[in-house]
């Protein structure tokens, strides 16, 4: 059984920018989750069936005690990044090594007209 609640959220990534988002773990869509000491891991993909990801985000905690976490994505992993539509999931690596799906959902690349 799930310690926190999987969240459907939707993300929008501007090729060749920065890309950083806060999200926050939560046990039942309300109550914060402490992810104090604990380790996140996130990917992006085409699809569920790619054998490879295309994008791994960086995993920051920004206050463990709330539940509080960033997605990090450098404007040179964007980039590289074609336009369209992907697919993502974060999970949470628990104190007992088990693993909880935390946010997943959607994550479209809008392509980038400014290449200076």
């Amino acid at each position: 059984m799930s310690t926190t609640q999987k969240t459907i959220v939707n993300l929008t990534i501007d090729q060749g920018a920065t890309f950083s988002k806060t999200l926050v773990v939560t046990t039942d869509g309300s109550t914060t989750y402490n992810i104090s000491g604990l380790t996140l891991q996130a990917q992006l993909r085409k699809s569920y069936d790619s054998s490879s990801a295309s994008a791994t985000f960086v995993c920051t905690i920004v206050d463990g005690s709330v539940g509080s976490y960033s997605l990090n994505l450098s404007a040179a992993d964007t980039t590289a990044l074609a336009a369209g539509r992907y697919i993502y999931d974060v999970e949470l690596i628990l104190a007992d090594s088990t693993y909880d799906k935390v946010h997943a959902g959607q994550a479209t690349i809008l392509p980038e007209a400014t290449k200076i």
